[in-house]
């Protein structure tokens, strides 16, 4: 008993003196990455017999609302028997390619496709919500060489570029199946990953479509369009970007991150196109590369970088300043928290993150920050 009692002190004892280091001012300035748990509820069911396709696109809006863009031409054939006349089953119909969530999951809107005077996306591929709330999206067939524009409610605002028509990556009017867009709306601009065709950072006047200013890897000014060689992990780093050029993400201190999904690694780049650094992410990937999206964390030194790693299905947290990986989360499966490849990525205002994924994964996750 003397011996229990004894060790039971200690226990006591033990627990304290790690409660406070865990409060003492030392940890508290090194700090933790976020961790986060997966809501398996969200998005709560969709209306009338409705089902997701690929889930190519997930933005997060000022107001905290989440919003989706899949691709309904997607739905696989025994998910049609309530398309048949007569219906063959209750499942299932394409739901709208756009669509507004709330924070608990609930929908709020939808809309989407083919209208008059805009080129509707063959194969729906990225989106963002702009300070206004606008809707800006793309899409990546061999055709899709144009970025759209709309209110919130699904109106029609801008196009900028044109299907079949593209020029290579350094024309200043055309596109080449871009992959992925983010504005900088105190600067009026848009900047274009350029992204599955095309090899480069591509920014416009985000009211008119006017030229800026594009860059390469590394800044260079002329990207090329060169055929390139296979990614090696231990051979020499490529002078160009892969395609796909698969995300662009701007950091509250202007930097900006590039998505150089086959070559394993995100380049950060000035505004201007000045190459800063570039950190490499699971650089043994091979099939589809590792970096497929980020999203930047949301305290206000915006320390930590989430990567959207599709091929090795997981989500890694890297440090923003050296790049350094420090945890990651997520395996190869269907069930709440794991991934087939996981496509893009947002964050919203509490930091809890949302994830989006293509091939048979085929839906939209919720995972909350729980520290």
């Amino acid at each position: 008993m003397r011996w229990f009692a004894s060790m039971r002190a200690f226990g006591i004892l033990f627990i304290g003196l790690a409660a406070l280091l865990h409060n003492s001012p030392t940890m508290a300035q090194t700090g933790t990455a976020p961790k986060f748990q997966v809501d398996a509820f969200w998005p709560k069911p969709l209306p009338e017999n409705w089902i997701l396709g690929q889930v190519a696109g997930i933005a997060t809006a000022p107001d905290d609302t989440i919003w989706v863009l899949h691709r309904p031409g997607t739905q696989l054939d025994d998910e049609k028997g309530a398309l048949k006349d007569p219906p063959a089953t209750k499942c299932c119909k394409s739901a709208p390619p756009v669509l507004q969530f709330d924070q608990s999951g609930k929908l709020l809107r939808s809309w989407g496709g083919k209208g008059d005077g805009y080129d509707w996306p063959k194969n729906e591929h990225g989106i963002h919500i702009d300070k206004s709330g606008n809707v800006w999206l793309g899409g990546n067939d061999p055709e899709d060489h144009q970025i759209l524009k709309f209110t919130p409610d699904g109106k029609f605002l801008f196009q900028i570029g044109k299907p079949k028509a593209t020029a290579g990556s350094n024309s200043h009017d055309q596109l080449g199946r871009p992959a992925h867009m983010f504005t900088d709306d105190a600067a009026n601009e848009i900047y274009i990953a350029d992204g599955y065709l095309n090899r480069r950072i591509l920014v416009l006047d985000m009211k008119t479509g006017a030229y800026k200013r594009h860059w390469g890897a590394y800044g260079i000014k002329e990207a090329t369009d060169e055929k390139l060689p296979a990614y090696s992990p231990k051979g020499v780093l490529s002078k160009s970007f892969g395609n796909p050029v698969h995300c662009v993400r701007i950091a509250n201190d202007g930097l900006v991150y590039v998505c150089d999904r086959t070559n394993d690694r995100i380049q950060v780049f000035k505004k201007d196109g000045t190459f800063v650094t570039e950190f490499r992410v699971e650089p043994e990937t091979l099939q589809n590369g590792s970096v497929w999206d980020l999203a930047l964390s949301r305290d206000k030194e915006q320390r930590y970088i989430f990567v959207a790693d599709g091929a090795n299905d997981q989500i890694v947290t890297i440090e923003r300043a050296s790049g350094k990986p420090v945890t990651a989360f997520g395996r190869g499966g269907r069930s709440a928290g794991q991934f087939i490849w996981v496509h893009n990525m947002a964050i919203d205002s509490k930091g809890n993150l949302f994830t989006a994924e293509v091939g048979y994964g085929r839906r939209a996750q919720k995972f909350k920050k729980v520290n």
